[in-house]
C-alpha cells in the first residue's frame, strides 16, 4: 500500500518512525528533544504545547516524511490542553501527575459519593494524573482560567488538530478518552456532568472516532489517523492481543491486559481503559516496583541494580525463607495507602546480603503477580506476559519472573513501540480508506524481536515462593485483597 509514519510525543521529546505499510519494517526515523521553555510557571508538570510542535517539526525534518501517505499520533497520556472559545490555550498544558492535584482528586471522589461511585460511572477512580482531576485543581486554584476554558483536548488530540490546520471538528479516540475520568469505556460515552462537577461548567469535548477511522486529511492530502495515548499506542506497537498481559516496571508498576469487555471494579483496583483496536485494556497499578530494588541496593551499599542482580543470583529461590513485602510507599494493590514495607523470615542462616537481594526481586515480582491475579480473578486470560522497563533485562528478574507469574514471559528488545503503534494505526486507516483492510481488523505486522522465557520445571518452585509470600502478606495484612 505504501509508507506511513508514526510520531510519539513523549514528555521530553518527539520520535518519528516511517514504516512500510505491509511489513511494518522501519524505513527511517527521527528524533528531537522538546525545546527548553522560556516561561517558568513554577509547576514542573506545566508544558507549552508549542514546544511539542517545534520538536515535531525538527524530528520530521530533512525529508523524513517524503512519500508518506498517512500519519498516526501518539502522545503522553493525561496531558490536558484547555482551550478558550477562539482555540487559544488558556494556560500551559497540565501534564503528568502533580502532587498538588491529590487534594483535588480526594475532593472529587467525595463529591460523587466515593470510589465505588466513580468506578461505576467511568471505570476508574480519579488520581492526580487524570484530566478530570486537573480540571478540579484549575477550578479551585485558577478560577479565571477555569471560567475561560471552553474546549478540552489532550496532547494527542491537540497535535492531530494542529496537523489538520485547526479545523472546526475536533477528534479523539477511545483509548485516550478512557483515561480522562469523564468518558466511560463501558458505555462508550462521555459524562458531561462530571466535567461540570470538576470544572464548574460545561465544555466542548472532542468527537470520539473509531480505531480505523481517519481524523481528517491535510490540505496537502496527508491522511491523519485517530491518534491515541502512549499506553495504548505502545500496546498496539507490541502487537498484544487476547491472552497477553504487559507488566511495566518503573519506580512503580503496572499490569495491563487485552480483554473483550470492560471490567467495572467496585473497589477501584482496576482502571477500565479502552485500547486502540476496539477492545478493552484493564490496568492494575502498584506503587512499588523498581524503587524496592533501588532501596535494597542502597541498603546493601551496591552501586547499581546490575550489582544487586548479580548478588541475588548467588541465593536460591525463596531466599532461605526471607520475604520482603515491598510496600515502601504504602501500596495501591492491595489498597494499603498508609502501610510500610515488611521484612519477614529473619533467621541466622537467612541474614546474608545475597538472600536480601533475592528477597527484593521476589518481593517486587510477587507484588506484580498479585496485580496480575486481580485481573485473572475477573476472568482475564493470561498466557503470555510482556515484561517492559530496564529492569526486565536483569538476570535476577528473568530467572524468577516466568515461574512467579506462572506464564511464558516475553522480554522485547528496547524499541519505539508507541511510535510504531501510531504508524500501525495510520496504516490501518489508510488501508480502510483504500478498501484494502477491514475496519474491524488491523494490519498484521510482525511482533517485536524478543527473548522468550518459559517457566518449565521451575513452575512448582515459583508457586512455592508465591505461597511463602502470600502467607506473610496475609499474616501481616489479613484480608487485604477482600477490602
Amino acid at each position: 500500500m505504501g509508507i506511513v509514519a508514526g510520531l510519539d510525543s513523549a514528555p521530553d521529546f518527539t520520535r518519528v518512525v516511517v514504516c512500510d505499510t505491509d511489513t511494518g519494517a522501519v524505513l527511517r526515523q527521527g528524533y528531537a528533544p522538546h525545546p527548553v521553555q522560556g516561561v517558568d510557571t513554577g509547576r514542573s508538570s506545566d508544558a507549552d504545547p508549542q514546544a511539542w510542535l517545534l520538536s515535531l517539526g525538527e524530528a520530521a525534518s530533512g525529508g523524513l516524511l517524503e512519500g508518506v501517505q498517512a500519519i498516526g499520533v501518539s502522545a503522553q497520556a493525561g496531558a490536558l490542553v484547555p482551550l478558550d472559545a477562539q482555540g487559544g490555550t488558556v494556560r500551559p498544558a497540565m501534564t503528568g501527575g502533580d502532587k498538588r492535584a491529590q487534594v483535588a482528586a480526594a475532593d472529587l471522589v467525595d463529591a460523587l459519593g466515593g470510589r465505588e461511585a466513580w468506578a461505576q460511572a467511568v471505570g476508574c477512580v480519579p488520581g492526580a494524573a487524570q484530566p478530570v482531576t486537573k480540571l478540579r485543581w484549575m477550578a479551585r486554584t485558577e478560577p479565571e482560567n477555569a471560567a475561560r476554558t471552553a474546549v478540552l483536548l489532550q496532547a494527542h488530540d491537540w497535535l492531530v488538530w494542529q496537523l489538520l490546520g485547526r479545523p472546526v471538528r475536533r477528534t479523539t479516540d477511545r483509548g485516550g478518552a478512557s483515561g480522562t475520568g469523564y468518558w466511560a469505556a463501558a458505555t462508550g460515552g462521555y459524562r458531561p456532568d462530571l466535567v461540570e462537577l470538576a470544572l464548574g461548567h460545561q465544555a466542548m469535548l472532542p468527537e470520539v472516532i473509531g480505531p480505523a477511522e481517519a481524523a481528517g486529511t491535510t490540505p496537502e492530502g496527508l491522511m491523519i489517523s485517530a491518534g491515541t495515548a502512549d499506553t495504548m499506542a505502545a500496546a498496539f506497537g507490541l502487537g498484544i492481543g487476547l491472552g497477553d498481559a504487559v507488566v511495566s516496571m518503573g519506580a512503580s508498576g503496572s499490569v495491563m491486559a487485552v480483554h473483550p469487555e470492560p471490567l467495572v471494579d467496585r473497589g477501584g483496583s482496576i482502571t477500565s481503559l479502552a485500547d486502540a483496536t476496539g477492545m478493552h485494556l484493564p490496568v492494575v497499578t502498584t506503587l512499588n516496583a523498581v524503587r524496592a530494588l533501588r532501596g535494597t541496593a542502597e541498603l546493601l551499599g551496591l552501586p547499581d541494580l546490575e550489582s544487586l542482580s548479580d548478588l541475588a543470583m548467588k541465593s536460591t529461590p525463596g531466599a532461605h525463607g526471607l520475604v520482603l513485602l515491598p510496600y515502601l510507599e504504602g501500596e495501591r494493590t492491595p489498597n494499603l495507602p498508609h502501610t510500610a514495607g515488611t521484612l519477614a523470615g529473619l533467621r541466622r542462616e537467612s541474614m546474608k546480603p545475597e538472600h536480601l537481594a533475592r528477597a527484593a526481586f521476589e518481593g517486587m515480582l510477587c507484588g506484580l503477580a498479585d496485580a496480575l491475579d486481580v485481573l485473572r480473578g475477573r476472568g482475564v486470560e493470561v498466557r503470555r506476559v510482556f515484561l517492559l522497563g530496564s529492569a526486565a533485562e536483569l538476570p535476577a528478574v528473568q530467572a524468577a519472573a516466568p515461574a512467579l507469574f506462572g506464564a511464558q514471559v516475553v522480554v522485547p528488545q528496547p524499541a519505539d513501540y508507541a511510535a510504531t503503534g501510531a504508524a500501525r494505526q495510520a496504516a490501518w486507516a489508510l488501508g480502510v480508506s483504500q478498501g484494502a483492510l477491514d475496519p474491524r481488523t488491523p494490519p498484521v505486522w510482525p511482533g517485536p524481536v524478543a527473548q522468550v522465557l518459559d517457566p518449565g520445571e521451575e513452575l512448582a518452585v515459583g508457586q512455592a515462593v508465591r505461597q511463602q509470600y502470600v502467607a506473610v502478606r496475609e499474616q501481616t495484612h489479613p484480608g487485604a485483597f477482600q477490602q
